[in-house]
């Protein structure tokens, strides 16, 4: 089997489930991404076709993995019917702000003790499994635009909703874990000569003058691509045709010039993606504009999906050790909610609500991005670094399987039946 038939296949595949799953799955301890890994497994397992290695093809896993998460930030942010603000985020700052640097702390120690990682790797590894992954949250993300309207909503719960804060978790933590994978490659180059340096100019660059610009991009590209959208609608068939491409054009725009102005490309998207949202909340373009970026998302997400799945099959998870699937099922059921508990104390969040935001961390193609770009860098390439690196994919792979297992079995079962008791809860007032 040629790789161009391959190809036809995993696009047939991603046409089938957006077509045919949502039919076969709904209501049901089964998910998309399941699904799709099950048949990248199956497929490279029985066809005669190359192994897939991410460590060998490290620019292709980089590049398509970038691509992904790029066009679902972009997905998620168009979400978001919440107006962007300090006390509306309470939830979302607990959660990028508490919750996540203890889960890097927690799993770079963890890391550097159990698996006897060096220091730069052990923090590479807490950085690669932050982000809460846009592209496999599905099932607990919030709905489509105008499906579920929170700015009412913002004015009676500060703390906002389960959809919400996981939804605003994944925009944002996506690109602000990448600082913490900055740390590790300049942990990775620094000698003992360099002495404190190298903390600082990552402070000052990879911290601040990075964050900054997607900051700023992100606002004035949504902002500029908003008022094209909104003041130039589409006319003619041939415009009609291309409706909600916009969503594409301001994603690549945001990316493109952020990451060559130096800053955090990610982090323009989602914001982009935010500051379009905002500019007419009630129009009902903004499902064009999504559902065009969900059909893309959903036929990249087939192809990594498929690949990662024949990863496994060609083995990607010989190198793990008991040591490193402990710590990667300890991550997953008591790192990531054991430090969401901890980053919503003293809130007004409900405890069910604490619990289940905490739990549902979901790790994803974000964690593959991360990891091939650092391992990519110059300062990885030594050589204990390097031998490391099979184990570390062998790692993230087993974390990313076990989280679309446990997740995708736990995550529509769980939201039922917290969507069914949501009036009830909501007429109580929860305890901090």
């Amino acid at each position: 089997m040629s790789s161009y038939e391959l190809g036809m296949l995993v696009v047939a595949v991603a046409l089938l489930g957006a077509v045919v799953l949502p039919r076969l799955l709904a209501d049901k301890p089964l998910s998309f991404p399941m699904f799709y890994v099950g048949f990248g497994a199956l497929l490279f397992w029985i066809a005669p076709v190359p192994a897939v290695d991410p460590v060998a093809e490290s620019t292709l896993t980089e590049h398509l993995t970038e691509l992904v998460v790029i066009i679902a930030l972009m997905g998620v942010g168009l979400k978001i019917d919440r107006p962007f603000g300090l006390k509306s985020w309470t939830a979302t700052w607990r959660l990028i702000g508490i919750t996540m640097p203890l889960s890097i702390a927690s799993v770079a120690v963890l890391g550097w003790l159990l698996l006897g990682l060096h220091p730069a790797t052990a923090i590479l590894l807490g950085a690669v499994l932050a982000p809460t992954d846009p592209v496999l949250a599905s099932d607990v993300e919030a709905g489509a635009p105008l499906t579920e309207m929170e700015v009412e909503a913002a004015d009676v719960h500060e703390w906002g909703s389960i959809r919400f804060a996981l939804t605003s978790e994944a925009g944002l933590n996506d690109g602000l874990a990448f600082p913490f994978t900055y740390l590790a490659i300049a942990a990775a180059g620094a000698s003992a000569v360099d002495g404190v340096g190298w903390l600082v100019d990552w402070g000052l660059v990879d911290v601040g003058y990075r964050i900054v610009v997607g900051l700023l991009f992100g606002v004035v590209i949504g902002h500029l691509m908003a008022r094209l959208v909104f003041h130039a609608p589409a006319v003619s068939e041939q415009a009609e045709l291309m409706a909600g491409g916009e969503a594409l054009v301001t994603t690549l725009f945001a990316y493109g010039l952020t990451e060559l102005a130096g800053g955090y490309g990610f982090l323009a998207v989602f914001v982009a993606a935010l500051e379009l949202r905002r500019f007419e909340w009630e129009h009902g373009y903004y499902h064009q504009l999504h559902d065009f970026a969900a059909v893309v998302e959903r036929l990249l997400m087939a192809t990594v999906l498929v690949l990662f799945g024949g990863a496994i099959a060609s083995g990607l998870l010989a190198p793990l050790t008991w040591e490193a699937a402990l710590l990667g099922l300890g991550f997953l059921l008591v790192v990531r909610p054991l430090a969401g508990v901890v980053g919503f104390l003293g809130s007004s969040a409900p405890w069910v609500d604490r619990l289940v935001i905490s739990s549902f961390g979901i790790r994803g193609i974000g964690s593959f991005y991360y990891l091939s770009y650092a391992l990519a860098d110059a300062s990885f390439q030594e050589l204990e670094l390097l031998v490391a690196a099979e184990l570390l994919w062998a790692f993230v792979g087993f974390v990313v399987l076990a989280s679309v297992v446990v997740h995708g079995v736990a995550a529509s079962p769980v939201m039922t039946v917290v969507d069914r008791h949501r009036p009830s809860q909501d007429e109580t007032t929860p305890d901090a």
